[in-house]
């Protein structure tokens, strides 16, 4: 279910979002990321994902998810759970003063995908990582690091981009 502007204004206001956050890892190892176009998180490299929608199993929002950020389906069977994380931000979908909090689910797949194949509407550019890279690199995004190097942080409040 799809809620219209005012609704999920109201519901990034007063509530967290639950997502699913995807960590593609090809056989070389290289993490796969987006530059985000949208808030929150937007100019930042960033792992593809999303939110999972009211009535909508994880299994289905898994399905979903993988078709619509990566144009190919996968199903959680197909990935490893890395954990929960909790991801808070001082700008929105919204606009740049609401802030976001997000639960996130995060799971890894390994598959060497075609970066000319995936869709643009999250992310307008696609790059394979090196993990190391990754991790030095100022434009990807915190929350992303945590991924490749999980730390206490992701469990605690932060703000951020």
């Amino acid at each position: 279910m799809f809620l219209n502007a005012d609704d999920f204004s109201t519901v990034v206001s007063g509530t967290p979002l639950i997502s699913i956050d995807l960590v593609i890892e090809n056989t070389n190892g290289e993490v796969l990321l987006g530059m985000r176009t949208n808030r929150p998180a937007k100019g930042f490299w960033f792992v593809p994902g999303g939110r999972i929608l009211k009535d909508e199993t994880l299994d289905q929002a898994f399905d979903r998810l993988t078709q619509a950020e990566l144009n190919v389906q996968y199903s959680r069977n197909d990935a490893t759970f890395l954990g929960v994380y909790q991801h808070f931000y001082s700008d929105s979908a919204i606009d740049e003063n609401t802030s976001t909090h997000y639960v996130v689910l995060a799971y890894r797949i390994r598959s060497d995908l075609d970066i000319a194949a995936l869709p643009i509407s999250q992310h307008n550019h696609y790059c394979w990582f090196e993990q190391n890279a990754l991790l030095r690199d100022p434009k990807v995004h915190t929350h992303t690091k945590w991924y490749i190097e999980p730390t206490d942080a992701e469990f605690e409040s932060s703000s951020g981009q």
